[in-house]
């Protein structure tokens, strides 16, 4: 496991300003007008939230004419509510905060045999906090797995590729099979760009959840090396599909939704020959913990150890 996140001191020092920022405001201003103190200080804490709405409309718009359903207005409310939650969950508190809560599991429980393993590849402004719910999961069903931290943080997407070859190397050596690597939005791309780099058959299987395979539209706005890399029709995703194996999609399960905030339009979540999977109704982030996409892509990686209940426990 990683000694160090950038990311998480990062996410740290924003989260901790913000609660400060809040506290400041309500208490300079409670004593003139106890109202106006506290809607600044939910003004301050939830302004992300109304950075979310801004993105659900345009998204709406924007994929007007893509092949995945349009989302309806009971739709987005839901996801936008859903996905403030989430963000909440993620980048206040178990990215910063917990990111090593659930350490990588590199040997099979005491007595049972190895069962497939599992690399967890997160994606942009992330770390490995990110797997949590998906990490304690695996922990209880008996599988080994590693969760990576790519950084540089804002580096190119090709710098990845080391430390995900590392990862694979590590689960495949105690598992003696190879691993399957689940990822969120850019993770994706870097997983893709680890194939091309190396042995395609090294891995058993790639899940991708909410993966920008064809660029983001709000990818145009960014002028951070890897989110310049996810532009529609870039040069650097060219490249990438010009070097990929032929058949090499057909390994492939994708998730993706009509609601997807970040990734958009919808369909560019998908590759063609792969197994696409919608899920309406659900934002970006919220969408990696989805029961649906949780449940059906465990079943992709292996049964559980004997003695495993399906409530999640042992």
């Amino acid at each position: 496991m990683p000694l160090h996140s950038a990311l998480a001191r990062l996410q740290q020092g924003t989260t901790l300003s913000l609660l400060l920022a809040a506290l400041a405001w309500l208490g300079w201003h409670w004593r003139d007008s106890p109202a106006l103190a506290a809607v600044g200080a939910v003004f301050i804490l939830f302004f992300f939230s109304i950075v979310l709405a801004i993105e659900f409309v345009t998204m709406r718009y924007v994929g007007g004419g893509d092949p995945a359903p349009r989302p309806t207005w009971a739709e987005l409310g839901r996801a936008w509510f859903s996905e403030t939650i989430a963000a909440l969950s993620v980048f206040a508190w178990r990215q910063p905060f917990r990111w090593r809560e659930v350490p990588d599991q590199l040997a099979p429980p005491p007595g049972q045999p190895a069962r497939r393993g599992v690399v967890f590849v997160h994606g942009f402004v992330c770390n490995r906090g990110f797997w949590t719910p998906w990490m304690k999961e695996l922990r209880a069903r008996g599988h080994c797995f590693m969760a990576v931290n790519l950084e540089p943080v804002f580096g190119s997407i090709d710098d990845y590729i080391p430390i995900i070859e590392d990862a694979v190397v590590q689960v495949t050596r105690v598992t003696g099979m190879p691993p399957v690597l689940v990822c969120h939005s850019m993770g994706g791309l870097a997983a893709r760009a680890w194939l091309c780099a190396k042995a395609g058959s090294r891995i058993d299987h790639v899940i991708t959840i909410g993966s920008p395979h064809h660029g983001t539209w709000l990818a145009q706005f960014s002028h951070l090396k890897n989110g310049t890399q996810m532009k529609r029709q870039g040069n650097w995703l060219k490249c990438l599909e010009r070097q990929e194996a032929a058949g090499a999609k057909a390994k492939f399960t994708c998730w993706y939704t009509n609601c997807d905030n970040i990734v958009f339009p919808a369909s560019t979540a998908t590759l063609p020959g792969a197994d696409n999977r919608l899920v309406r109704g659900v934002a970006h982030v919220e969408l990696a913990f989805h029961p649906e996409v949780l449940r059906e892509s465990l079943a992709l990686i292996g049964p559980a150890s004997p003695g495993f209940d399906l409530d999640g426990s042992c």
